[in-house]
C-alpha cells in the first residue's frame, strides 16, 4: 500500500495570496470610488452600453434646457407686448374721451385748442408704445412677414420673416401690422364722405350693412354714390340717391342705401352732399391724426362751433377708433393665447427633463444600498485576505527546525 503525498510549497501559496490581495484591494477601490461618486459607470470602458445611453440622455437635456431658456426669453417678451397694448388700450380710451368731448357743441374753440393738445400727446404716446422695444432693441411689434409700415411723424418698426410658433416654443414677437397697421375705414365694407364744400350742419353715421351684396357692389360703383339735398322756397329739405327721384329729408331718419341702412342727423344746407364708397385700408395712426384735425379745424369760418364737419369727423373718427381698439384687442388676446401655449410647453419640456433625468440615472447611477452592501462585503474579505496573508507569511521551514 502506497501514500501519495501532495507537497505544496509555501512560496506558491504566498504568490497566490498576494494576486488574491491585489484583485480585492482594485474591487474595493473601484468600488468606493464609484460609491463615492453615486455612479456605477465612470468611464465608458465600465460599460460602454450604458454609457452610451447615458451621453444620449445628456445630450437631450441640453436640448431641453436650451428650449426652455428660449421659451422663458419668448414669454418675457410677450408679456411685455401684452402689457404695452394695455398701456395703449388706456391711452386709446383717454384719447377717445377727449374727442368726445370736443363735440359738445357748447365748447369754444379755445377750449377744444387745449383738447387737441391733450390728444397730440396721447397720440405720441400711443405710437411710443407701437415702437416699443424689448431689452435686446428688437421692436415688440413686428409684422408676420410683412414690409416696414411707416407711422406719420414716426416709425413703425414692421420687421419680415416674424416667428411663428412651434413645438417647443411660441412666437417672439406680437404682429404690429394686426394691431395699428389693418385698421378699415367707415363700416369695414362702405366708408361716408361729406362732400368737400358742405357748408350745412348735417352728419351720418358708418352705416350698417343690411345686404352684403347689395354694399360689395356699391364698393366697386364708379363713381361713388352720391346722397344729394335740396332745400326748397319753402324750406323743405328733399334728398336724392345717384340722381334718382327727390324724397323728403327728416333728421335722424335712417334711409336704406347701397346695402346699408344710414341715419342722417342735422341739417344740411342746399347743394349738401354724402358720397359712398368703398372702405379703405388705413392705419390707426391716420385715424388719429385726423381726429385731432377735425377738432383742431372743424368749427365753422365765423368762430361758432355747431359744426357738420366737426359732427361727421368726431362720429366717424370714433367709429374708425373704436374697430382700432378691437384690433389692439385681437393682437392682446393672441398674446394671452400664447401665453397659455407656454405654459403648456413650460409644462411638457418640464416633464421631458424629468424622464431624461430618470434615463440617464438608470443608464449610470448606482444603487446606493446595493452598492454599501457590497462595499462592506469586499471590506470583509480583504480583512480576511489580509489575515490569511498574515499567517501565510509565518509559514516557513525554519519555525519547525530546532
Amino acid at each position: 500500500m502506497s501514500n501519495s503525498i501532495t507537497r505544496l510549497g509555501s512560496a506558491n501559496m504566498y504568490d497566490r495570496t498576494v494576486n488574491n490581495l491585489a484583485e480585492r484591494q482594485a474591487k474595493l477601490a473601484n468600488l468606493m470610488e464609484s460609491t463615492s461618486a453615486g455612479k456605477r459607470v465612470l468611464r465608458a470602458s465600465d460599460d460602454p452600453v450604458a454609457a452610451a445611453q447615458a451621453e444620449r440622455a445628456y445630450t437631450r437635456m441640453d436640448r431641453t434646457a436650451a428650449d426652455q431658456r428660449a421659451l422663458d426669453a419668448q414669454v418675457a417678451i410677450i408679456k411685455a407686448g401684452e402689457s404695452t397694448l394695455g398701456e395703449a388700450n388706456t391711452a386709446m380710451q383717454e384719447l377717445r374721451s377727449l374727442l368726445v368731448n370736443a363735440g359738445n357743441g357748447s365748447y369754444s374753440q379755445t377750449e377744444r385748442d387745449a383738447l387737441v393738445a391733450q390728444m397730440s400727446s396721447l397720440r405720441n404716446q400711443i405710437a411710443g408704445y407701437a415702437n416699443r422695444t424689448d431689452s435686446n432693441g428688437l421692436a415688440l411689434f413686428r409684422g408676420l412677414g410683412s414690409a416696414e409700415q411707416p407711422l406719420q411723424g414716426s416709425s413703425f418698426l414692421g420687421q419680415s420673416g416674424q416667428t411663428s410658433s412651434n413645438a417647443n416654443g411660441i412666437a417672439s414677437t406680437l404682429d404690429g401690422v394686426a394691431a395699428f397697421m389693418t385698421l378699415p375705414t367707415g363700416n369695414g365694407v362702405l366708408a361716408v364722405n361729406r362732400g368737400a364744400g358742405d357748408t350745412g350742419k348735417a352728419w351720418t353715421d358708418i352705416g350698417t350693412i343690411t345686404d352684403p351684396s347689395a354694399a360689395a357692389a356699391a364698393a366697386s360703383a364708379n363713381p361713388p354714390i352720391a346722397i344729394t339735398f335740396s332745400v326748397g322756397a319753402d324750406g323743405s329739405t328733399r334728398y336724392s340717391i345717384a340722381g334718382a327721384a327727390a324724397v323728403p329729408y327728416k333728421s335722424g331718419e335712417t334711409i336704406n342705401v347701397a346695402g346699408m341702412g344710414l341715419t342722417i342727423t342735422g341739417q344740411p344746407a342746399d347743394g349738401d352732399s354724402f358720397t359712398i364708397g368703398a372702405s379703405e385700408r388705413s392705419n390707426l395712426f391716420s385715424v388719429l391724426d385726423q381726429a385731432i384735425d377735425v377738432v383742431r379745424n372743424g368749427s365753422n369760418s365765423d368762430g361758432t362751433t355747431a359744426s357738420g364737419a366737426l359732427a361727421h369727423g368726431v362720429a366717424k373718427a370714433l367709429a374708425e377708433i373704436d374697430t382700432g381698439m378691437n384690433r389692439m384687442q385681437s393682437v392682446r388676446s393672441l398674446a394671452g393665447d400664447l401665453l397659455n401655449r407656454a405654459d403648456t410647453l413650460s409644462a411638457n419640456l418640464s416633464a421631458r427633463s424629468v424622464q431624461l433625468e430618470a434615463d440617464r440615472s438608470a443608464a449610470e447611477d448606482v444603487d446606493m444600498i446595493t452598492a454599501l452592501s457590497e462595499l462592506k462585503t469586499q471590506q470583509t474579505g480583504y480583512s480576511a485576505a489580509l489575515q490569511s496573508y498574515a499567517q501565510i507569511q509565518k509559514l516557513s521551514l525554519f519555525d519547525y527546525i530546532g
